[in-house]
């Protein structure tokens, strides 16, 4: 799998809407290796995307498409600025990805001391975590550049993850995998979910 990350500040709502309704009836039907999406709207007026395909050259193929360069151009006119997209070669799933029943979902960047010891843990924590957590519905890691991922995990509900995260303070595990972290985590919050 590969994982594409997009994020935006949005200066126009509609336009965006409306792109978005003619990439699914227009462009999506002709995609290769598309596997769908998950996006939404920030607190901060920023629109966030996690995209998967089956591979890179998946995604270069439909990034290549005159339908996509076209629509694209339009699309971009409902940001504010200019968009960040980060491309993640590696991907890992957290009890087989994610879900598209998700009330909630919270976006994490972060970097870590070794990635190979990270997904190791996670490997080994993940039925411990689906037993702790029945809050938490699977995940999405994609690794990018010098030890950086960023994780997408779906929750049942926001007042769910909440309270479970307020059950596991203190919690040992909860401070091994902080002491995997090169650095804090940034957290980003998409309350109504959009799959695709």
């Amino acid at each position: 799998m590969f994982l594409q990350y997009m994020q935006g500040k949005i200066r126009d709502r509609e336009l965006y809407q409306r792109q978005f309704d003619k990439w699914q009836s227009e462009i999506k039907p002709t995609a290769v290796g598309y596997l769908g999406s998950t996006s939404g709207f920030t607190k901060d007026g920023d629109v966030v995307a996690v995209v998967r395909f089956e591979s890179a050259e998946a995604a270069k193929a439909n990034s290549d498409m005159p339908e996509q360069s076209q629509w694209w151009e339009e699309f971009s006119r409902a940001f504010d600025g200019d968009v960040t997209f980060i491309d993640c070669p590696e991907v890992d799933l957290i009890s087989g990805g994610g879900s598209d029943h998700a009330g909630f979902v919270q976006v994490m960047h972060g970097r870590a001391v070794d990635p190979d010891a990270m997904r190791e843990a996670g490997r080994t924590m993940e039925s411990e975590l689906t037993a702790m957590r029945p809050d938490v519905l699977g995940g999405i890691i994609g690794w990018h550049g010098d030890r950086q991922f960023i994780q997408t995990m779906y929750f049942t509900s926001q007042a769910d993850a909440r309270r479970a995260e307020a059950g596991m303070e203190g919690d040992p595990q909860v401070d091994e995998w902080g002491k995997m972290l090169d650095g804090d985590l940034t957290f980003i919050d998409i309350t109504e979910p959009k799959y695709d």
